[in-house]
């Protein structure tokens, strides 16, 4: 199987010579094309770092990210402004929609962005909406959706220019439950049936228990893996809840 993501030996360091905080200390993995990967750890473990560092939000201090061949840690601005746009897709707790804009107009934009034509655009959009049952609110604005519409209205964006890698930081996090769990399922379907490849970073073992495969940090390291495999949903949540209370978590999240 192909590797769409390769961390290798990265290490992130913030502060001067002083007062030195080593975020991420020599974190190494890989993700798959088709892979549903989530990411946790306890507040401060450096999960959300290792995501910025692999959105390009932020830059690693020494170790490579290799997205689909082009190692991102040596590419220049422009260059990584073009990567952005074709390769990565961005989910966001707090959704960042564009309040001025309407749904459509907010998952347009990042077509426009790369050039493509008016009646293709078009095209996309309300296949992506069809998909995700965000067509009757395509004419709304922000202010008139609710939480779990603006959030599938954010992943229409994300995924509407086929890109490599999706990256959710915390997409359930400002969610209800139901709300969170038709995302969820949303993604479930996402990955089995379209290939699209999830890397989520969550605190939330419910959420957690959505993907394939969990990789739990403390302390800036790799803590330890857990596969799903052939578990249900259900067995594999109590076993990310047995990690979590390893790593001094406090999820009292109940299926």
């Amino acid at each position: 199987m192909k590797s769409i993501l390769s961390v290798e030996k990265i290490e992130k360091y913030y502060g001067n010579k002083d007062n030195v905080t080593k975020a991420i200390d020599n974190i190494s993995f890989k993700v798959d094309k088709g892979e549903f990967v989530g990411i946790m750890g306890p507040s401060g473990s450096g999960k959300t770092t290792l995501l910025n560092c692999i959105s390009t939000i932020d830059n690693v201090t020494t170790g490579n990210i290799i997205i689909n061949d082009s190692d991102i840690t040596r590419l220049k601005s422009k260059a990584l402004d073009k990567f952005r746009q074709n390769e990565l897709g961005f989910i966001f707790q707090d959704f960042n929609l564009l309040d001025t804009l309407t749904a459509y107009e907010n998952i347009a934009l990042a077509l426009t962005i790369k050039g493509e034509k008016s009646s293709e655009i078009d095209e996309k959009i309300k296949a992506v909406a069809q998909y995700l049952e965000i067509g009757q609110v395509l004419n709304k604005y922000p202010y008139q959706m609710s939480g779990g519409q603006k959030q599938r209205v954010a992943s229409a964006r994300a995924i509407v220019t086929n890109p490599s890698l999706v990256l959710a930081d915390e997409p359930t996090g400002a969610l209800d439950s139901k709300s969170a769990r038709l995302l969820l399922e949303r993604f479930e379907d996402l990955n089995k049936n379209l290939k699209t490849t999830i890397l989520m970073v969550t605190h939330d073992s419910f959420t957690a228990s959505y993907a394939h495969r969990i990789l739990f940090i403390k302390d800036g390291r790799l803590f330890n893996e857990l596969i799903r495999g052939s578990d249900t949903r259900k067995e594999f949540f109590n076993k990310i809840i047995e990690v979590v209370t390893l790593l001094g978590g406090d999820d009292n999240n109940v299926f």
